[in-house]
């Protein structure tokens, strides 16, 4: 089965997890993955990320992060920039989303970054996700 898009897919397997307040989940591994999966670790969305060689396939394990009493960190996640309609924004143009709660994560030529990185290095990309 090929799959149209990967980092829907990759979301998608989260917001599943997240619901039934799973601790890991695994998803195939890509560069770009890693890459969000580095800036979800940076923002606090995610307690850690491994490496996993699992026969020929390589995956990213997910460790995901709960509040002291079970709550939800992630509220949610969601896929911004489509294959059928990409979405980009230039460095004045990448504001945080919702009034500064939760994050733009975003492809530059500098790597994936949240939207605050994003600002502070002057990069402007795709908006991949919004995570809050």
């Amino acid at each position: 089965m090929s799959m149209t898009d990967p980092i829907a897919d990759m979301l998608t397997r989260i917001r599943n997890a997240n619901v039934i307040k799973r601790r890991t989940v695994d998803v195939p591994r890509s560069k770009l993955k890693t890459g969000i999966a580095h800036v979800l670790k940076r923002e606090g969305y995610i307690e850690d990320f491994l490496d996993i060689e699992a026969g020929t396939r390589s995956l990213l394990r997910l460790t995901l992060k709960y509040g002291p009493e079970g709550q939800h960190i992630i509220r949610r996640i969601e896929r911004v920039s489509k294959p059928g309609r990409r979405v980009y924004r230039g460095v004045a143009d990448l504001t945080s989303p919702v009034g500064g709660l939760g994050v733009y994560v975003v492809s530059t030529d500098q790597g994936v970054l949240s939207d605050r990185e994003a600002r502070e290095k002057k990069a402007g990309g795709e908006i991949l996700c919004r995570v809050i």
